[in-house]
């Protein structure tokens, strides 16, 4: 028992702590029990396997949808990059834009208290749950964290939002892989402050270093590069960590650790506004120009991260340049276009592409994209409307998003995590441990237990 478990509203009701590990894929878990000791014990003990993520694979399009249990049509929220309705201007989705109830929202409509830390697109932090201290996106711990007592705390213990991902770009990886050390260390320390004080019934936190530290050292670990050993050490601290919290758990306490998709081996940036230039899709008003407000009427068609694309309509866009009763036809001719191209070394750049109608459905479908590419491992989907004249090229990252081979794991036994699971059953998942009531047609996903 923690030192203020008798104190909360309600003893006997069940609570959860769940753990995310940003762009964790379960194959390096699987693959390395040596490393992962404690995960591995939660899957022989409790339940484990990969599951889907979502489409888009993209942390500010994933968040939202795990913590809510519904697609991006009724988050609102489609990537790191959105545009606005019946315009070309573009914004970043931050917390206030997620349309849809979190998780903890719903615990806290039930009368229970939850703590919420480090989530991305939650900045600014809610005042209408127990304590919150944003995550992704946020530009400091003092702005970041409600209430007083959790700044105050915090910035004693060392706590970052994010580390230095700029060190990475560095050919000498020393320094970025200290500095995510040192990231993850406060991320412990915070986590470990609040989970002891034990005075919540949802505690909700999420480790986002491993995402950085899979951008740049992927590679490293699956083709025996010079960042192997420094990698798979980060990534025992990392276990060590969620080992040393489950120990602190009182025995009424669920735990659940997943993360938002996968992660493979970067071969290739594919800058799609580039591609889409050079086969006629795309035009600009004049010469320079570096923003989405810059193409030209003449322009069908423009792309977002990750693999978005739009069709230029008329009657939607400002300049919309192809008429209502040819959009179908022409996002058939570019969706076959994409599903044909081909890499430098002649593999497929997109495992598939989904057209809007089959992944996105709710009232903010209004801003979703025509078609989502989904890449074949190894093609990493970029856009930008400036400094790229060549399709393929490389960059300092050598790890990538993957849909495919997200993590989940449960320290309770018989949850059914099947080849059909995704991020949308998380949540429902999660009230359904705590016996907070709701209704099943609200959410995309359903209950694993």
């Amino acid at each position: 028992m923690g030192l203020f478990d008798r104190i909360r509203g309600d003893d006997d009701a069940p609570r959860v702590a769940f753990f995310g590990i940003d762009g964790v894929p379960y194959s390096l878990i699987e693959d390395n029990p040596d490393v992962f000791e404690n995960l591995t014990a939660i899957a022989n003990e409790g339940s484990s396997n990969a599951i889907e993520s979502i489409v888009p694979p993209e942390s500010s399009a994933c968040w939202p949808s795990l913590t809510t249990g519904v697609n991006p049509g009724e988050t609102g929220v489609y990537g790191f990059q959105d545009r606005e309705v019946g315009s070309y201007e573009t914004y970043v989705p931050m917390g206030r834009d997620v349309q849809a109830d979190r998780v903890w929202d719903r615990v806290e409509d039930a009368g229970r208290d939850a703590t919420v830390m480090n989530v991305p697109v939650t900045f600014p932090p809610q005042r209408d749950v127990q304590r919150m201290v944003s995550g992704f996106l946020s530009p400091g711990v003092d702005e970041a964290a409600y209430p007083d007592e959790m700044r105050n705390t915090l910035n004693n213990t060392g706590y970052r939002i994010d580390n230095n991902a700029k060190l990475g770009h560095d050919d000498d990886k020393t320094e970025f892989i200290e500095d995510a050390h040192d990231v993850l260390d406060g991320r412990f320390e915070g986590f470990s402050h609040y989970i002891e004080q034990d005075d919540w019934d949802l505690f909700f936190g999420v480790f986002m270093t491993t995402d950085r530290v899979n951008h740049f050292l992927f590679k490293d670990y699956e083709q025996d590069g010079e960042y192997k050993e420094e990698f798979l050490d980060f990534y025992k601290k990392v276990d060590d960590y969620l080992g040393r919290l489950r120990e602190m758990l009182p025995e009424d306490v669920t735990m659940v650790v997943a993360s938002d998709h996968g992660f493979t081996t970067l071969n290739h940036e594919v800058h799609f506004n580039a591609w889409l230039e050079q086969e006629g899709w795309l035009s600009y008003e004049d010469d320079d120009h570096d923003s989405l407000a810059d193409i030209s009427e003449e322009a069908e068609a423009y792309a977002f991260i990750p693999g978005r694309f739009y069709i230029n309509l008329e009657g939607r866009e400002p300049r919309g340049g192809v008429p209502e009763d040819q959009y179908e036809e022409k996002r058939a001719e570019l969706k076959a276009e994409l599903e044909a191209l081909e890499g430098p070394d002649g593999e497929k750049v997109c495992e598939r592409v989904v057209e809007k109608e089959e992944a996105f459905r709710g009232d903010h479908d209004d801003i979703a994209p025509d078609l989502v590419a989904i890449p074949s491992h190894g093609f990493d989907l970029k856009a930008g409307f400036s400094g790229h004249d060549s399709v393929f090229a490389t960059g300092p990252r050598n790890g990538m998003h993957s849909f495919d081979n997200t993590s989940l794991f449960v320290d309770e036994p018989g949850v059914s995590i099947g080849d059909d699971t995704n991020l949308f059953d998380i949540a429902p998942t999660l009230l359904d441990y705590m016996d907070v009531d709701y209704d099943r047609g609200e959410f995309d996903g359903a209950s694993l237990r």
